[in-house]
């Protein structure tokens, strides 16, 4: 367990309104969306045929916090001097572990399988990785290179570059690292939970890998539209109307308390609607009259949809994150209108009653219009899709569900790429993607319920770790050192941040099993031993006595004028060195998880980067030694990094222990 650690958040600000939280509601009900589409699906398929490559997430623009993306330049116009007849050559760059190097080009094979056979000079891949090596142009960030093996290009990093690198980044802040990505705008759907129903283990997994996501590609300056694609309309709110109406004659005294619990409120409704068949009657007419927009069906729906999203909202709190409502109901209305224009392009076939899209590859059809009339989650889901590639510009949106909805959402894409809306390539824009995510599994290997056997309530399992964590300060006797506040604050980073990074670390696709003593152990891979890692560097800093932000002025003042009196000596010992380059990996390490859409690789590369760090503190002197003040500026870099990667995670930083 947490031990003898115990943790002090940085100040923050006592306004009880809280900036990480900002949960807008749209409208369910549109002045004219069919205007909206014909106007718009004409500029739609225009677009479609100017799509734009993706092969590499990043542009051509200067990304000199990039490694691998600078290595590309150079190696670039080595190529196109080894074979200037072979025009679609892209740099082949990857960072390597081996002791031969730090970056290596592996262009020599697969060029070699090109030119073999057309009167090249060369006899083998080997002395084609000599070429490149020889055409490599001068370079102030190379300081040696080797060939070895079959062709493979070795390249060993300038230690005054990289120290001029980390260095700057310390003066220009550490957005100067962040990835620059072809894509302008995005659409991150995730967290998504059904009105009346509780929030439970499941959406943590959508919510969290979701914001995390959103978070990397704002932090890549990408403009990112958030959406909470809530189950806010559909059958089931006739039976929870007239359930409603039934309980509460008089509609002012349908109130949240009145209410109770939204789970078992929902649970009676439906079994209302099970046994009694005048309930059900009347449960489907009030379907109808809440679909025709009778004002007292839809303040009903309404009350219960508020009801909902207060629930909601205690979870988006104590996780700090943010969404903007646009549920089932908002797309609702341009429904017929998509279907009408598919239908127009000949997609829409007839098929037992019901109207479908069949998908070259799959038995089934993608049905958008059911037997009786009646839409479904393809119909709103193709309907949300229009809009945010029409109306809101959109040019990569992601889906973040449960892998079980993998099929759907493939089906769902493949009719959008017939019908030109998507790019038929997806290494080009505009591009859909799914994001699946595995189970949360019990101890018993089962999908995590209570002893009752209820699906664990998210709120729960969130106060749960906040307390567990809180029980132990106070053990370590925190409640009487630290005001409530600090403890209160210092419990909810470490409590939240543990359960967060618990399931971050593990790959999205695969299920893990949840332990409480794990999540919240000091030791080994967790949010914990990182935050604890943290807090001992800002400790050091500290301890020296010397001001950071003064000598990150030194920096900038010397480096103005010629090298840094200090820089020779950043990165001299192995171990400096070894942290220098993790620190240089960041930036390409967040592009690789935005390409694959996959958390753990930052998780990763944070719990790498804390292992560099103690390896480089154990065997490097700081404070008091002559290379102090070049090693309280790694120190900082170091910290600079772990806070920008706990902030991509969504989990708050803490400075004291």
């Amino acid at each position: 367990m947490i031990g003898s650690l115990t943790f002090l958040l940085a100040p923050v600000s006592s306004s009880s309104s809280s900036p990480f939280l900002s949960l807008h509601r749209l409208s369910c009900f549109h002045s004219s969306p069919s205007d909206i589409l014909r106007a718009t699906t004409r500029r739609l398929a225009l677009a479609a045929t100017k799509t734009r490559s993706i092969t590499s997430m990043a542009t051509e623009e200067e990304n000199t916090g990039n490694v691998k993306r600078e290595l590309e330049k150079v190696f670039d116009l080595a190529l196109k001097a080894t074979v200037p007849n072979e025009t679609d050559v892209r740099p082949l760059i990857a960072a390597c572990t081996a002791k031969f190097g730090d970056y290596q080009c592996n262009n020599a094979m697969g060029l070699w399988s090109k030119i073999k056979g057309k009167g090249t000079e060369f006899k083998g891949p080997q002395p084609v990785g000599q070429a490149i090596m020889k055409n490599l142009p001068p370079s102030e960030m190379i300081e040696s290179c080797s060939v070895a093996g079959p062709g493979f290009v070795n390249v060993v990093l300038s230690k005054n570059w990289m120290a001029k690198n980390i260095q700057k980044m310390l003066v220009d802040g550490i957005e100067t690292w962040a990835p620059k990505l072809r894509v302008k705008k995005a659409v991150v759907d995730f967290s998504s939970p059904n009105i009346a129903k509780e929030m439970h283990v499941g959406h943590l997994r959508s919510t969290i890998i979701g914001d995390s996501l959103a978070r990397m590609l704002e932090f890549s300056n990408v403009e990112v539209l958030r959406r909470n694609h809530v189950g806010d309309w559909g059958t089931q709110f006739g039976m929870l109307i007239e359930y409603l109406f039934e309980k509460f004659p008089n509609s002012e005294d349908a109130n949240e308390t009145a209410i109770g619990e939204l789970q078992e409120f929902y649970r009676r409704s439906k079994n209302r609607f099970d046994s009694d068949p005048a309930f059900k009657e009347r449960a489907q007419q009030a379907v109808v009259r809440l679909q025709s927009g009778e004002p007292k069906y839809h303040e009903a729906w309404a009350q219960i949809c508020e009801i909902s999203r207060k629930e909601f909202d205690k979870v988006y709190k104590r996780l700090r994150v943010d969404l903007e409502e646009k549920g089932e109901s908002f797309y609702n209305p341009y429904i017929p209108g998509v279907i009408d224009e598919l239908s127009k392009q000949g997609l829409v076939e007839d098929s037992q009653g019901a109207r479908v899209i069949f998908i070259e590859g799959v038995n089934i059809p993608l049905i958008i219009v059911k037997s009786d009339g009646g839409f479904n989650y393809a119909s709103t889901d193709l309907a949300a899709l229009w809009y945010r590639l029409n109306e809101e510009k959109a040019e990569w949106i992601i889906y973040v569900t449960d892998v079980g909805q993998q099929l759907h959402f493939d089906m769902v894409f493949s009719a959008a790429k017939r019908a030109g809306w998507l790019s038929a390539d997806d290494s080009t824009y505009p591009k859909a993607s799914h994001v699946g995510f595995g189970l949360v599994l019990g101890e018993d290997g089962k999908r995590l319920r209570t002893r009752f056997s209820e699906v664990v309530r998210l709120v729960d399992l969130l106060d749960e770790a906040k307390n567990r964590s809180k029980a132990v300060l106070i053990e370590r006797g925190k409640d009487k050192e630290w005001t409530e506040e600090e403890l209160e604050q210092t419990a909810e980073a470490v409590g939240y941040g543990a359960a967060k990074y618990f399931d971050l670390k593990n790959n999205r696709l695969t299920n893990y099993t949840f332990s409480f003593d794990q999540m919240l152990n000091d030791k080994g891979n967790t949010a914990v031993y990182l935050l604890y890692a943290h807090a001992r560097i800002c400790s050091i800093i500290r301890k020296s006595g010397k001001d950071i932000e003064e000598l990150k002025k030194k920096t900038n003042s010397s480096t103005s004028a010629g090298p840094c009196d200090f820089a020779p000596r950043l990165l001299d010992h192995a171990d400096e060195r070894a942290l220098g380059l993790h620190l240089l990996h960041f930036s390409e390490v967040i592009e690789e998880a935005l390409t694959n859409l996959l958390p753990n690789v930052v998780c990763e590369y944070l719990y790498n980067l804390s292992e560099y760090f103690t390896r480089f503190y154990s065997n490097c002197q700081v404070v008091g030694s002559a290379e102090e003040t070049s090693r309280l500026l790694l120190c900082e870099a170091t910290a600079t990094v772990m806070r920008k990667c706990f902030h991509l995670l969504g989990i708050v930083p803490v400075y004291k222990i």
